[in-house]
C-alpha cells in the first residue's frame, strides 16, 4: 500500500463525484463497505470526528456505484442492502436514473 499523503472529506467527495452526501455517508458509515484503510476517521476534538476517503476509497466507491447502477433493480437492491435510513432510500429511489 502506498503512503497516504492526502484524504478527502465526504462532503468534498460527494461534490467531486456528483453524489448525494447522505448516500456517501451511509456507505462510509459501515467500514466493511470499502477496503480497510480507504475510510479514515479524522479527530477534530476529544469526541469529534469527520470521515474522509483516500484516493483508493474514492475509486472503489465510484466503481461500486457505477456497477450497481446497471439496472434500476440492481440500484434499488443496493440501496436496500447498504442504506439503513428508509427515508433516504425512498428519496434516492425517486430521483431520475443516471
Amino acid at each position: 500500500m502506498a503512503t497516504i499523503t492526502h484524504i478527502f472529506t465526504l462532503d468534498y467527495v460527494a461534490k467531486m463525484i456528483g453524489e448525494d452526501l447522505e448516500l456517501i455517508e451511509a456507505i462510509a458509515w459501515n467500514d466493511d463497505n470499502l477496503t480497510y484503510g480507504s475510510i479514515i476517521s479524522v479527530y477534530t476534538g476529544p469526541d469529534e470526528t469527520i470521515t474522509a476517503l483516500t484516493d483508493d476509497g474514492i475509486e472503489e466507491l465510484t466503481d461500486m456505484l457505477r456497477d450497481v447502477r446497471v439496472t434500476t433493480k440492481t440500484w434499488h437492491e443496493f440501496l436496500d442492502a447498504f442504506v439503513d435510513d428508509k427515508e433516504l432510500v425512498t428519496r434516492i429511489k425517486a430521483q431520475p436514473p443516471r
